[in-house]
């Protein structure tokens, strides 16, 4: 039993993590708009680091924040009352130090090492975050397209966290995702549930980088968007698109955008 122990604890085996001595802060949800909602009000209440989201099914999620002892318990209680106050807090944790074996094991350090040398930005970042979370896709989807045609903004991404919710996320300036959201809202209730509603007029650094962010809109590695073509629907031979990077108006198009 004894050697079993010190192997396991073994210098060599167990290093001392680089963030161990920051304290541990968890606050759980039944909504993903309303832990994102959550953690952008821990955040900006205290000198905080957001690690990130652990979804663990049947809508729980839970928002993982990493910083000094004093920092991380107003952060903790500042999310326990906003989780309250959206009906969907579950509950709350703070450790003032993990042992290794917990930040070996557990997703509550991974991301503070990269936080200092992370530079790069989406190009939706500092734009307003709306979320609609919903009871089933059909649902979302029909969501989604209404508040794409109701004002000028961007769906980011979608998440699922079980339990048959989906959440959109749009980006845009705050008014546009305002009236967004309240259009999408509307098709949710007549398609179907809807769940939970969210939007965060400016999110700081940690909270953008820990959203979903769909690939096309990420612009080390954003292609061209394949779009269809005028084909008459008898026709089924296959058509080849064209480069629309070669096309004067879309590029510039893509320089006025930028």
């Amino acid at each position: 039993m004894d050697a079993h122990l010190q192997k396991f604890t073994s210098p060599q085996q167990m290093k001392r993590p680089e963030y161990q001595d920051m304290a541990l802060g968890l606050v759980e949800t039944l909504s993903f708009p309303a832990i994102v909602g959550t953690a952008d009000m821990m955040l900006k209440s205290a000198g905080v680091h957001l690690v990130g989201y652990e979804k663990i099914g049947s809508g729980y999620c839970t928002a993982i924040v990493r910083g000094r002892i004093a920092d991380v318990r107003l952060a903790v209680e500042t999310g326990t009352d906003t989780a309250k106050q959206f009906n969907q807090f579950v509950s709350s944790l703070v450790i003032a130090r993990p042992l290794p074996n917990l930040e070996y094991v557990l997703p509550i350090s991974a991301r503070l090492s990269q936080l200092a040398s992370s530079g790069g930005h989406s190009r939706l970042s500092n734009q307003a975050v709306g979320l609609v979370e919903t009871r089933g896709f059909p649902a979302m989807v029909g969501a989604c397209d209404a508040m794409l045609k109701a004002a000028e903004v961007y769906l980011a991404s979608y998440e699922m966290i079980g339990g048959a919710l989906c959440t959109a996320i749009i980006r845009g300036s705050v008014a546009d995702v305002a009236v967004a959201v309240e259009a999408g809202m509307l098709e949710a209730e007549r398609i179907g549930e809807l769940n939970a509603v969210m939007v965060i007029p400016r999110p700081l650094d940690d909270l953008e980088q820990t959203l979903p962010l769909a690939s096309c809109w990420i612009e080390e590695t954003r292609q061209p968007l394949t779009l269809p073509v005028n084909v008459k629907e008898t026709e089924k031979e296959t058509v080849k698109l064209p480069n629309f990077q070669e096309l004067p108006q879309y590029v510039e198009e893509e320089q006025n955008y930028l």
